[in-house]
Parts: C-alpha cells; sequence; structure tokens
C-alpha cells in the first residue's frame, strides 16, 4: 500500500478506536502535605531532557507527515499550537520524507510555523546514520526520536519482519549525528533491561510509550483481514515502565508517555522519574474534533492545573516534584515487586 494512504488510515483509526486509560495511574496516590510552604508564584514548570531545556514538561508526541495535504495541515496546525503555547514538538516519522520529495512539505512546515521552538526529527531503528542526518537538517531538528515498534510492523500487513541488529544502527547513529538522541516505543511501554542497553550505546533519553494509550496493534488489526488479537493487549503500562527505569538506569532521561490525557496524568508521571511527559492522541482528538482554539485553551489548562498540584505538593520545580513521596498499588505494585522493583523508595522518600 502506498505509504501516505497508510499514513492517513493511521489517523482515521486512531480516532476511531481511542486510547484504553490502561496505563495504571490510577495506581498511584500522592501522600498529601498538609504545609506545602509554597504559593503557586513560586512554581517553576521548567525541565530538562538530557541537556535539552524546556519551558514545560509537557510536549506534543510523535503522530503523523506524510501522508499529503492532509498531514500538512495538522503538523501547520500543531506547529502554532506548539508555539503559542511553548511546547516542543515531535513528528512523526519522516522515512515517507526521504522516499518522497512531495512529501518533504508535510514536514518542512513545523519548522517554518515554529522559527525557534525544540522540535524533534522521527525516524525508525531501519534508519541508517545518512538517513538520520537528512531527517534532522529536513526540520532543523534539536534532537532525534528512534521510534521503536516491532509489535505494531508485526500486525501491519505490510510490514517489516527482520529487527536485527537495531541497536547497532542506533549506536551509530548515536555516534554519527550532532542532535541528542531520544528512543521512542509506541505504545507497548519499554523495559528496564531495554533502557539499560540503549543507554550504554549513549541514548539520552527514552520515551516510555506505555500500554495505555493509542493501541497501534488494534490500529493494524482494523487494515488485516485476519486479527492477530492476542498483540492487543501486549505490553507494560507506562506507570511500570517509568518506574522500572527510574529505579534502575539512574543515566537516562525518562519521557513518559501512553495514555496521559491530564495534569494529574502528567504529575504522577514526573513524580515516578519522568522528566517530560509527550502527548499525542489525546492532542490531536482535540485538534480534529474541536479546533485549534479549544486545544490551545486545554493546554492552558493543563500548565494551570499541574502547578496547582505541585503547589498542594509543595513541589516548587520539576526536579522537587521527582522527589515527593507516594505510594504505589495494585497491578503497578505486584508487576514493580515481581520484577524487583522496591517500591518504597517512593512512599519514604
Amino acid at each position: 500500500m502506498e505509504r501516505a494512504k497508510r499514513k492517513l488510515e493511521h489517523i482515521e483509526y486512531a480516532l476511531a478506536t481511542g486510547q484504553s486509560r490502561l496505563h495504571g495511574f490510577d495506581d498511584i496516590v500522592f501522600v498529601h502535605n498538609s504545609l506545602p510552604d509554597v504559593s503557586t508564584t513560586q512554581i517553576n514548570l521548567a525541565t530538562q531532557i538530557g541537556e535539552l531545556s524546556l519551558s514545560s514538561p509537557i510536549f506534543i508526541n510523535a503522530m503523523t507527515g506524510g501522508g499529503g495535504e492532509a498531514t500538512l495541515k495538522i503538523n501547520e496546525q500543531l506547529a502554532y499550537v506548539a508555539k503559542q503555547c511553548g511546547l516542543a514538538m515531535a513528528v512523526g516519522s519522516q522515512m515517507a520524507a526521504l522516499n518522497d520529495e512531495r512529501e518533504r512539505a508535510s514536514f518542512a512546515v513545523i519548522r517554518q510555523v515554529n522559527r525557534d521552538g525544540i522540535i524533534f526529527a522521527n525516524l525508525g531503528s531501519e534508519a541508517t546514520v545518512e538517513q538520520a542526518k537528512r531527517a534532522i537538517d529536513m526540520i532543523e531538528a534539536n534532537a532525534l526520536q528512534i521510534h521503536l515498534n516491532v509489535v505494531q510492523e508485526l500486525v501491519m500487513p505490510e510490514g517489516d519482519r527482520d529487527f536485527s541488529k537495531a541497536l547497532r544502527r542506533i549506536e551509530q547513529i548515536v555516534r554519527g549525528v550532532e542532535v541528542p538522541v531520544i528512543v521512542k516505543e509506541v505504545g507497548f511501554g519499554m523495559s528496564k533491561e531495554t533502557a539499560a542497553k540503549l543507554a550504554n550505546v549513549g541514548v539520552i533519553a527514552v520515551d516510555v510509550g506505555g500500554f495505555g494509550g493509542t493501541n497501534f496493534a488494534r490500529i493494524e488489526n482494523e487494515r488485516r483481514a485476519r486479527r492477530l488479537a492476542y498483540f492487543e493487549r501486549w505490553g507494560m503500562s507506562t506507570t511500570v515502565s517509568i518506574a522500572e527505569i527510574a529505579q534502575t538506569v539512574p543515566n537516562v532521561s525518562i519521557i513518559g508517555s501512553g495514555g496521559i490525557q491530564n495534569a494529574l496524568d502528567v504529575a504522577k508521571a514526573i513524580a515516578l522519574g519522568a522528566s517530560a511527559v509527550g502527548m499525542a492522541g489525546y492532542v490531536l482528538r482535540l485538534l480534529v474534533e474541536e479546533g485549534i482554539e479549544k486545544l490551545m485553551e486545554e493546554i492552558t489548562l493543563l500548565h494551570e492545573d499541574l502547578t496547582l498540584i505541585m503547589t498542594a505538593l509543595g513541589a516548587k520545580t520539576i526536579a522537587k516534584l521527582q522527589r515527593v513521596p507516594l505510594v504505589i498499588r495494585g497491578e503497578t505494585h505486584h508487576w514493580l515487586h515481581e520484577r524487583g522493583i522496591d517500591t518504597t523508595r517512593y512512599s519514604r522518600r
């Protein structure tokens, strides 16, 4: 199938299937602070992803591009929102534009609209160093996301079947490009073992892309004659992915993503160990169904609500929010216990 048509189908099915919200955040409870000793005016939302400085911990995560005029318009609007709201933004996979010059405009428009913003380029783990450099140059990217989507590819009728030497290619890209490299999952979560391997080859941050958000196995099953239903519940939740990595791989920044839709989700992801959070499916739905003004209004409210939550917890900064006490219960606690993670590190700090 033509790649552009597939990209449009992904948007259609993402909106149709929605998000499961099985991300695990209901298992996370903050320890209430009756004496926070802080004012809302003292809250600072700035954060760091490796060496990258962001004015907000919330960013627009990779979604689309390479689908002709329709995706060009979406990316143009998202870039405008990112500029107006002070958010970083990641593009969807740029392989379409590397293979077809006509698709370049659907990505280049982001930098045209948002000249001074933080923008992440995006390619799959099959990419070469040369392709990575071209993708970065295409949008004058501040960082490169490399996405891992093995299960999606396996369910995709025309998807890849060979994933050998992916880590070696990622290492070569890290060494060969001049911007930081972030590795991202696409909805199936990331284990501590995977994060450790990536950190060891120089990756500065991992985006856990946990189970509970947009389900690409389900999306690709909609395009199949025979469903591979067993992959629709495959993966690790957002909460267990963040906690596993935060407690065992200290030399990598963590981006929480996977079903995050409100400021409480954002705060919990950061308190578990994330430095920033990516929002994609929720943002796309608001943009397509309610328009650009509504999306910007919701982002403003997200920042306001996060400020209130941090005030209640007595956390003036994102770094301090990462150290507030919380209790982990339910399936998240069970998973972490079985994986050898001491959850009292969170409750007794």
